[in-house]
């Protein structure tokens, strides 16, 4: 009997509202959520609940240190590897992780998102595929200005007092740059259907390639 194939891993970077959840959406769709492990930079926001929710509210979330990327490469590499990993679940609108997590079973794909992914090398060398998702700077502030109000209880101003002091900073150090790891870089994100169809075909082929079941 064939050794089980290894996971496809797929990274999918961009900025702050560029559509990253989009893709990764439709990919899970199109390809089948039951064959896709879904693993988001997001979830990965360190905890900081020993700080008064004033000092937390001055932290630069936007920049890499505010992740515990380590623990998101162990378990990318534990889902590799075939074994469960237990994806923590963090609180935006406490700006703490909560004690929850939610079992991650391993699955033949592995998509990793998240706004600085390419950023790290050590996470980046665990991708097969890299998917830098281009948007314009004001497309994606109009997105953040949305969610963050609707599903994150901030005010117009906060967002964009956030957007001024880090977001927009950090991008042109951080994300930007790592643009140029991408293997495929899609302008406008789920709503490029071309691109789209070219990115699930090209999974589905290196899938069909991969040897043991699927």
């Amino acid at each position: 009997m064939p050794a089980p194939a290894s996971p496809l891993v797929i990274g999918i970077a961009g900025g702050t509202g560029s559509g990253k959840t989009t893709v990764a959406n439709v990919i899970l769709k199109r390809v089948g959520a039951h064959r896709i492990a879904y693993v988001p930079h997001d979830a990965y926001y360190r905890n900081f609940t020993d700080l008064p929710k004033a000092q937390r509210d001055l932290i630069n979330w936007d920049h890499p240190n505010s992740l515990e990327t380590d623990l998101m490469i162990e378990h990318v590499k534990t889902l590799k590897a075939g074994r469960r990993v237990e994806l923590p679940v963090y609180d935006f609108t406490m700006h703490a992780r909560t004690a929850q997590t939610v079992p991650i079973e391993p699955q033949p794909i592995v998509i990793v998102e998240g706004i600085l992914i390419f950023a790290d090398a050590n996470l980046r060398d665990l991708f097969d595929v890299k998917i830098f998702v281009d948007t314009d700077p004001d497309l994606r502030l109009i997105r953040r200005l949305q969610r963050d109000i609707a599903e994150r209880g901030r005010t117009a101003e906060s967002v964009i007092h956030q957007y001024l002091s880090t977001v927009r900073p950090m991008h042109l150090e951080f994300v930007e740059p790592s643009k140029r790891y991408a293997d495929v870089i899609i302008p406008e994100g789920g709503y490029n259907e071309v691109a789209i169809d070219m990115v699930v075909a090209r999974i589905a082929e290196m899938l069909e390639s991969q040897p043991g079941p699927l």
